[in-house]
């Protein structure tokens, strides 16, 4: 990455991140207003996204795979109305404040010069790699009695008896080049959606030369960005 580049892609993470906190959507008891998430994407998208049309289809994509209302999880991590979108977005805030440090010590490396990494790819690693979650919970009643001892109906999330999963990262991968073909070409924004959750979605053939996946920096990131987001800060 020469100078220029460093100087553009740290701008653009600086712009990024003042977006995010000009609108403040997310708390850190771990509630949020869906609104103000859906807001804070949509800027972000507008300020980063240059291709018109991955723009349209992207946010065509939101609505028609139900992105804004889909839990995060079923019991974990975001496992409310608006989850997986507020997981997003935590997850794309906490990849940006890591970004500079983690591409300072990264620049140190042998393997520096074999990537070339720009803020749309953060964001769009970030953004993405839980898009297999969109549209994948159904909301079930269960019969269970409230404080008062009177029985009520509780909402909660089942996974959909009818899915098809490649594996978690494999498949958000496949929700994206559907959304935008063109990203094929970018293998190290794959890589990031693919290998996100570590070790714990390889098939044993998918984990021979892992440490290979760990050479590119945005792996690194956005592993950390998600664990942080959902362990820490429960989205």
């Amino acid at each position: 990455m020469n100078t220029e580049e460093k100087e553009k892609l740290y701008a653009q993470i600086d712009s990024l991140l003042e977006i995010y906190n000009e609108i403040s959507p997310l708390n850190k008891d771990g509630s949020f207003k869906i609104e103000l998430v859906n807001l804070t994407i949509n800027k972000m998208i507008d300020y980063i996204i240059d291709d018109e049309n991955f723009k349209s289809n992207l946010k065509e994509w939101f609505e028609k795979k139900e992105f804004w209302t889909s839990p995060a999880s079923t019991k974990y991590h975001g496992n409310t109305k608006g989850g997986l979108a507020a997981h997003s977005l935590a997850v794309i805030k906490i990849a940006l404040d890591f970004s500079k440090s983690i591409f300072e010590k990264f620049e140190q490396t042998n393997y520096s010069e074999k990537y070339s990494i720009t803020a749309e790819d953060i964001f769009i690693a970030a953004l993405a790699h839980d898009f297999c979650k969109a549209g994948f919970y159904s909301t079930e009643f269960k019969k269970t009695k409230n404080f008062e001892g009177n029985w009520v109906y509780e909402p909660y999330y089942k996974t959909k008896s009818d899915n098809k999963n490649l594996g978690h990262g494999n498949e958000s991968v496949l929700q994206l080049l559907e959304i935008c073909p063109l990203l094929i070409k970018k293998r190290h924004i794959i890589e990031a959606i693919s290998r996100h959750m570590g070790f714990s979605d390889l098939s044993d053939s998918e984990s021979y030369n892992y440490s290979q996946f760990l050479r590119n920096p945005l792996v690194i990131l956005i592993q950390l960005a998600d664990q942080i987001a959902a362990q820490w800060f429960n989205y």
